[in-house]
């Protein structure tokens, strides 16, 4: 049974939430610019770790068709509410490199850094900017892979991926190449981008780019190979503000 402590904690972090994904609408609008600039309506988009469902919202008003990706238990309930019977489909799992199970770590307060990556929580706990961060719960969910969401909506034109740490894991789980993928990268933790470069160039001829933080556009007006890719991250230091890899196939 969870206690009120708990209760309470999830229902701040649900807010704290809201305000910072909902409440700065100039923030909202650029993004809507950006993924029209990327996204065309009637395209089917993954939102793997929707959270509150922001870019799900976004993508939804542009016309796309959206499946949305959320096990933590609080933020699934919130997507389902909110969003019933506007997504093209919904999963309250985990995605990872195989089906299974696995525990979820969750930090009430600050929802968004709830993971599945052990390894990622015992990094991050080691920066000045999460000393105030507590994993207090853990729940075990169900995990499927992106080969069964493909399998099981079709191949989407668009995939973003916000999994705090497991970003390479999910992209294991991937056997062939979606068009446009975006994962978020994490200066501290460069291993986690260079194996996601190299699992997509595994499967698919890749060029990328980036996006800095919440800013919403492109580093660069030149989309790079993988070693340049690699060769930039390399180089940031590692409190260097975290972003998304879009990762885009090429025609050979």
């Amino acid at each position: 049974m969870t206690s009120l402590t708990e209760r309470l904690s999830t229902s701040f972090g649900l807010a704290r939430s809201l305000v910072v994904y909902y409440g700065q609408p100039w923030r909202r609008s650029a993004l809507r610019q950006f993924y029209a600039s990327i996204v065309k309506p009637g395209e089917l988009v993954f939102d793997i770790g929707a959270h509150v469902g922001s870019r799900s919202s976004t993508l939804l008003k542009l016309g796309a068709k959206v499946v949305a990706v959320e096990p933590q238990p609080a933020f699934a309930d919130f997507i389902e509410s909110r969003f019933a019977g506007a997504l093209t489909g919904f999963e309250r799992v985990a995605v990872g490199r195989s089906a299974g199970q696995i525990d979820l770590l969750i930090s009430s307060r600050h929802p968004t850094v709830t993971s599945i990556s052990s390894r990622f929580v015992e990094t991050v706990k080691q920066s000045k900017g999460f000393s105030q961060v507590v994993w207090d719960r853990k729940v075990t969910v169900p995990m499927v892979t992106l080969d069964h969401l493909v399998a099981k909506y079709g191949m989407p034109a668009f995939c973003k991926i916000d999994v705090e740490g497991a970003e390479a894991e999910i992209l294991y789980g991937l056997s062939k190449p979606i068009p446009l993928i975006a994962f978020e990268y994490i200066p501290a933790m460069p291993s986690v981008a260079s194996n996601a470069i190299d699992r997509l160039m595994g499967i698919g001829n890749y060029r990328f780019n980036r996006v800095v933080g919440e800013q919403h556009r492109f580093v660069s007006d030149r989309w790079k190979s993988a070693d340049e890719l690699l060769v930039e991250l390399s180089q940031m230091p590692p409190e260097a503000q975290s972003g998304d890899v879009y990762a885009r196939v090429e025609a050979r």
